[in-house]
């Protein structure tokens, strides 16, 4: 029986940080995240402009706290290392 990938999201190849996820987990918090810009978007960008840039911000930061914690330690590779 083969057992799931310990991390969420595996580091990249080539370059620092992480690739698309490996597991149900990763593509779940990947979807949340579009969903939540998208919609913010459609709310705060007519008017609020600035709001949205925060807004997105903190999603993004978000987004790479989920990744540091359940993906991969990142580091710089070069392909070949693995």
């Amino acid at each position: 029986m083969p057992t799931e990938p310990k991390y969420w999201f595996p580091a990249k190849r080539y370059g620092w940080g992480w690739g698309p996820p490996q597991v149900w987990q990763g593509w779940v918090v990947l979807i949340f995240f579009g969903v939540f810009l998208a919609v913010g978007g459609a709310i705060l960008l007519p008017q609020r402009h600035a709001a949205f840039l925060l807004y997105s911000l903190c999603l993004c930061a978000l987004l790479m706290v989920i990744c540091w914690l359940k993906g991969e330690p990142p580091r710089w590779r070069w392909g070949g290392d693995k």
